[in-house]
Formats: structure tokens, C-alpha cells, sequence
């Protein structure tokens, strides 16, 4: 029997379609939220817009400001460079441990969802290698058995996929090559339990991808993609 599932709340609705609002540019950085307006626009209540506010609040994806309300965080180069280094922290943590304690079905599972980004990159289906990615980063953390990082990393997400469609945006198809030759060479170093080995390879990653979303950042608007 499969394990019971929830729906998720009215108010996790509302911040599900926010965020992604927000990570796919439709509100965009240092935008102003209006409840009211939003909560026309979606039908529900005041209080349901607010609470689901509270919850971006604490996925870094929007910033209550008193006496002004509610905007999306600024993505700025500070915000994107701590970002990045918080995620590698935690990730070549939680990846040492991987490499110690992996059985089969954990690299059955990653390769699955490597073939399946690789399917999406031939399709040029965007949005379900995006998705196909956290879930990958997320099958990567089987062994973290550590609360406060798991908690930490599941409220870094929302900021990595919007990160994550800044760069697509700029950079197109090379962009989803280079996660694709990330996620190979990391399932290499995994399968041969190399620790030092996938350090480096999160490392360099975590930079490439840093660099790639300043520069889409920097870019002018309008400029053509790559």
C-alpha cells in the first residue's frame, strides 16, 4: 500500500502558484504583492493570500516589508552568490555521505532520473527538466539524516529553480548541457565512492552556475540568447 498522501492546504495552493509566478518571471524582482489584487485574481480570502505570503517569506522568495507589505526578493548578485555557497555547503556534506553509503537502488534511481533530464533536453521540454533536476538533487540527499539541513535545503529550492530558469533563459540548450555533464560526472565519482572526487566536481558546478545566472543577470534586456 502506497503512503497517504495529503492535499495540500488552500494556503499551500496559493503559495505553490505564487512561487511559480515568481521563479518563472511573471512577478518580477523587487515587484510589489498586492493582497487584495491577488486575492481577487485567485478567488480566495485576504487571510489565505497572507498566510501563503508567510510561507514564501520563509523560502526567500518574497520579503514583508513593514508599512510597504509584501515584495519578491530582490535577485541581486549578493543574493545569488550566498545562495550558491550555501547550496554547495550542503550539498558536498550530504554528497559525502552518498558516496559512503549508496546501494544499488540509490544509483538505479539517479540514473533513471539523469535519462529522464536527457529526454527532456532532446524535447526541449524546459519546465520538466527544471522539475526532473530538484528531484534529482533531492534523490541525491538519501543519506543527509540531518533535520536542520534537510530543512534548510527543501526552503533553498523555490530560489534554486528560480535561479536555476534565470540562467535557461539566457544561456538556452548549453545551459541544460552542462547540467546533464554535471549530473554524469557525479554519478561517476558516486559509483566509484570517490568523496574527494565529487567535492570538486559540486564545487566547479556550483560556481559555473553561480557565474551563469550573474551573467543572464547582467545581461541587456533584450540581448539574444546564446
Amino acid at each position: 500500500m502506497s503512503a497517504f498522501k495529503p492535499r495540500a492546504t488552500l494556503v499551500e495552493q496559493v503559495a505553490r502558484h505564487l512561487e511559480n509566478r515568481i521563479v518563472f518571471g511573471q512577478l518580477r524582482s523587487g515587484e510589489r504583492i498586492y493582497e487584495a489584487a491577488m486575492a481577487k485574481e485567485m478567488d480566495v480570502s485576504h487571510g489565505s493570500i497572507r498566510e501563503g505570503l508567510l510561507l514564501l517569506e520563509k523560502r526567500h522568495l518574497v520579503r514583508n516589508i513593514p508599512r510597504k507589505g509584501a515584495v519578491v526578493t530582490p535577485l541581486d548578485a549578493h543574493f545569488v552568490r550566498s545562495l550558491h555557497e550555501t547550496l554547495e555547503l550542503y550539498l558536498t556534506h550530504t554528497g559525502r555521505k552518498l558516496v559512503r553509503q549508496w546501494c544499488p537502488e540509490d544509483m538505479a534511481r539517479l540514473e533513471a532520473l539523469y535519462r529522464q533530464m536527457r529526454d527532456c533536453h532532446a524535447r526541449g521540454d524546459l519546465t520538466t527538466f527544471l522539475e526532473l533536476g530538484i528531484e534529482y538533487t533531492k534523490a541525491s540527499l538519501a543519506y543527509a539524516d540531518n533535520y536542520f539541513i534537510e530543512t534548510a535545503i527543501d526552503d533553498l529550492w523555490p530560489s534554486a529553480r528560480r535561479c536555476a530558469f534565470v540562467a535557461f533563459q539566457r544561456g538556452g540548450r548549453r545551459v541544460l548541457e552542462d547540467n546533464l555533464a554535471h549530473m554524469e560526472a557525479s554519478i561517476a565519482a558516486i559509483r566509484a565512492r570517490d568523496e574527494e572526487r565529487l567535492a570538486d566536481i559540486l564545487h566547479r558546478y556550483a560556481q559555473q552556475q553561480c557565474q551563469q545566472v550573474l551573467d543572464a543577470l547582467a545581461a541587456p534586456a533584450g540581448a539574444p540568447l546564446q
